[in-house]
């Protein structure tokens, strides 16, 4: 059993302090997905409250089998629809680009070493490319490579969470990597493997 299993079964019983425990581990991840996807940080600080209130409100429905994230980033990803459905709806309300923190930087995530002070600004203007590139490649595209790439999910969860087959997540995740590729290449950076 997972510890988000044991946190959520903890949040059935009553227990407060598990539920926070929750939100400080899913609060930083949930924000750096809602911003990938969005392109503005206060909305998506506002997504990862509301998801997580959400996952608050709809605990007891949790089953404890391993799979909190993709349940969590379900939940996440409905909640980005809503969003903007009810966006597309109003003509007043208008998209703000945003920018991550630098303690959000998934890159720095992904190489899992440390680096030196120069490899980690090469680092933060490659994440900032990537970013930029994010905002230019189909939705669906960007939700499968964030999900599995800056949320660590594995893509089964992923097809599910997007309610796709696996076939499916595997060629949106593939033209998603070439895109990118492609976009930052045409701005004379050769992409590292790990990071597309």
């Amino acid at each position: 059993m997972s510890d988000d299993d044991q946190l959520m079964i903890r949040i059935q019983s009553g227990e407060t302090p598990a539920f926070d425990a929750l939100v400080e581990r899913h609060q930083g991840p949930l924000i750096g997905f809602f911003v990938r996807n969005t392109h503005d940080r206060h909305l998506a600080e506002d997504l990862a409250q509301e998801t997580l209130l959400k996952v608050f409100d709809q605990s007891w429905n949790y089953l404890p089998r391993g799979r909190f994230r993709g349940w969590m980033y379900r939940i996440a990803r409905n909640l980005m629809i809503d969003h903007h459905r009810r966006r597309t709806h109003d003509a007043l309300i208008r998209a703000v680009k945003g920018r991550r923190d630098d303690e959000d930087d998934a890159l720095a995530r992904l190489a899992g070493e440390v680096l030196s002070p120069a490899e980690r600004a090469g680092e933060r203007e490659l994440a900032a490319l990537v970013d930029e590139s994010l905002a230019e490649i189909p939705e669906e595209q960007r939700m499968t490579f964030t999900l599995h790439h800056y949320a660590g999910l594995p893509l089964s969860e992923v097809a599910e969470i997007t309610e796709t087959s696996l076939a499916t997540c595997k060629s949106r995740l593939r033209l998603a990597r070439e895109k990118l590729c492609q976009w930052l290449k045409k701005r004379g950076v050769e992409p590292p493997a790990t990071t597309v």
